[in-house]
């Protein structure tokens, strides 16, 4: 193990050396091209920061050069092009908002080349790019400042403070407070553009810390990019595949990023329920994607077009239903844009059977394996390995034939029905290696996978706060919705409920807001409960903050909209919980506070966590696969 992460981390050492060798070439073509114009360039490549205003500043970075921070604020580029994890950013487009956690791989801001025309007249570029600090008001001493450094060839940025309604609240949990400040470094250096950065709410910091792209997702997102904007073959359809902690996240907002430079808008479907990108956790979903990714998942949580709540961060216990889930969801694609499939880290066991079914499934163009160089997770996921491998649910080409008795008593095999038909499924299978520190080792990640999904359960909730910038709202002090219980039926997915105790089962608890085609009927004004766990719609999220016995209601606070609202007629309680710090952290209760005691005893039967046995058989199951 120790061997394996000493290459990795030469490996990353490698591909810093490359990344500073290109900005110091870049930066000798600057400087001869301030000598060409009979001008004097800086004497050295070093970062330019320049504080405008209160709370902004002006950035400039030579051509290839990059920063590495931690942090948050505001970009909008003033002259030239920036690129942002894959997203190139110009002059052109709004100011967009960066979040870059010390939980998650930092952002690097890059200066792209900028495309100069051939008889460009320098004295009217450093004009164009004056006329843009003033017309973004920053102050004459800081304009003076900033044109001293400037480059024809590189890039001026504007970078302002940013805060928003969900960053406060998940920055207003103690354990999250320190969510975007950097790890405590041993440096003692503290220059003064790192001020000037820090004002604005960055912190510069290693290269290491970003996103290394390794020579082989760099040849697999240049094919895919080409795939998906020449659409030879039709629409691609993108499935990324591997280990946990290989960076398949980090790599499908990349790639993503780097299709909306060309494309309008991408689609984006989540199977990997233990850690979703546009939603809270336990959901499969489609995302029509027309906005860059420039965060982690909790600073955008969105409404899907379409949804499906699980109720479970694993599929282990039902892994019939999930594909359920994910045959519905899929089913809403139109294949008009490219789609990018994002699947679970379970690659081992079961979990690569299952891999397989959703490969035969899902018909894919091109499948990204990601896998460190020698530690191999999975087999090779060619085509005929999965023509021939044996899924979960679904067999392969040499187990679905029948045996028949022959006419000289002896067996006989003759392909099953429609074999002769099928063939290897035709997808393009790209490898990349990723080469960051601890690649592969699930152990070793950064955050834990359980912190991650609260931090986007708050991202969705940080949606309640009053969109103008003031003090935290708690949200017990925020007013619920109050639903009838004969408005909507009630099911508990990953567990049995006795239905005398249900109710203690929904109250203070995360439900999923959905929507079903039967006609809510109700004799009398108990709730409705369903026997089974359907498929369906899940329009949003909220929690039950109390069940009203005498009036029979319940009190749920969401940040769904009424008019979506008005279509919700059943309530899916899954094995999801609301954050700890949700509930230790109510501000302004006296006394003990609502639903959280120290008095447990877990020695009680059925206090413990539920275990799957894995030791029963099975059961068969079938769909239809088409390979063409």
């Amino acid at each position: 193990m120790s061997a394996r992460r000493s290459t990795q981390a030469r490996r990353a050492r490698r591909a810093a050396t490359r990344g500073r060798s290109r900005v110091e070439a870049a930066w000798k073509e600057f400087a001869a091209s301030f000598a060409r114009a009979g001008m004097v360039p800086p004497a050295e490549p070093g970062l330019a920061a320049v504080e405008a205003a209160e709370g902004s500043a002006v950035l400039l970075l030579a051509p290839r050069q990059a920063l590495t921070f931690t942090g948050k604020c505001r970009l909008r580029c003033l002259y030239g092009a920036v690129r942002i994890l894959g997203f190139a950013v110009g002059s052109h487009q709004p100011a967009l908002p960066l979040f870059s956690p010390a939980t998650h791989c930092s952002l690097s801001l890059e200066a792209l080349p900028a495309e100069r025309p051939p008889n460009a007249d320098l004295r009217q570029l450093r004009a164009a790019a004056r006329g843009a600090l003033r017309a973004h008001r920053v102050r004459r001493q800081a304009r003076v400042k900033a044109m001293a450094r400037f480059s024809p060839e590189g890039a001026v940025v504007l970078l302002q403070h940013l805060d928003s309604p969900v960053t406060r609240f998940l920055l207003s949990h103690p354990p999250l407070s320190r969510l975007f400040q950097p790890e405590k470094k041993e440096e003692p250096s503290f220059t003064a553009e790192d001020a000037v950065l820090a004002s604005v709410g960055i912190v510069k910091c290693s290269p290491e810390r970003g996103l290394l792209v390794s020579e082989s997702m760099g040849l697999a997102l240049q094919e895919l990019i080409q795939a998906c904007c020449e659409e030879d073959e039709g629409v691609p359809v993108v499935l990324v595949c591997g280990p946990k902690n290989t960076g398949k996240s980090t790599f499908n907002r990349y790639l993503m990023n780097l299709l909306l430079n060309r494309l309008p808008s991408v689609e984006y479907m989540e199977c990997d329920i233990g850690q979703t990108e546009f939603t809270p956790p336990g959901c499969v979903s489609l995302s029509s994607v027309t906005e860059p990714v420039l965060g982690p998942p909790f600073t955008h949580q969105e409404t899907p077009r379409k949804m499906v709540y699980y109720g479970q961060t694993s599929c282990e216990q039902d892994t019939e239903r999930y594909l359920d889930v994910v045959k519905y969801v899929f089913s809403s694609y139109k294949k008009e844009v490219p789609l990018i499939i994002n699947t679970m880290g379970w690659v081992k066991g079961e979990g690569l059977l299952l891999l397989i079914d959703i490969i035969r499934l899902l018909s894919p163009s091109h499948i990204v394996q990601m896998d460190v160089y020698d530690w191999k997770a999975m087999a090779p996921l060619t085509p005929e390995y999965v023509h021939l491998t044996p899924g979960l649910y679904t067999k392969g080409k040499q187990q679905a034939k029948c045996k028949q008795l022959g006419t000289d008593g002896g067996e006989s095999w003759k392909p099953s029905e429609g074999e002769e038909d099928a063939s290897a499924p035709e997808f393009k299978l790209l490898y990349v290696h990723p080469e960051f520190p601890r690649a592969g080792v699930a152990g070793e990640a950064r955050v834990h996978s359980g912190i991650l999904r609260d931090m986007s359960m708050l991202g969705y909730l940080g949606q309640l706060q009053a969109p103008d910038i003031g003090a935290v709202l708690p949200l017990h002090s925020l007013t619920p919705y109050q639903v009838p219980f004969s408005a909507v039926a009630l099911r508990v997915i990953h567990t049995d409920v006795a239905p005398t105790n249900i109710m203690y089962a929904v109250n203070a608890s995360w439900v999923g807001l959905c929507r079903i085609p039967d006609e809510i009927r109700c004799q009398t004004d108990g709730p409705v409960l369903l026997t089974q766990t359907p498929v369906c719609d899940c329009l949003g999220f909220g929690i039950v903050r109390g069940v009203d016995m005498e009036k029979k209601l319940y009190h749920i606070l969401t940040p769904v909209p009424p008019e979506s609202l008005r279509q919700v007629n059943c309530l899916l309680l899954g094995n999801v919980a609301i954050p700890n710090c949700v509930l230790v952290g109510q501000q302004g209760v006296e006394g003990e506070i609502p639903y959280v005691t120290s008095d447990y005893n877990y020695s009680i039967l059925g206090s413990g966590k539920l275990k799957k046995k894995k030791h029963f058989k099975r059961r068969e199951y079938a769909f239809e696969c088409d390979y063409d």
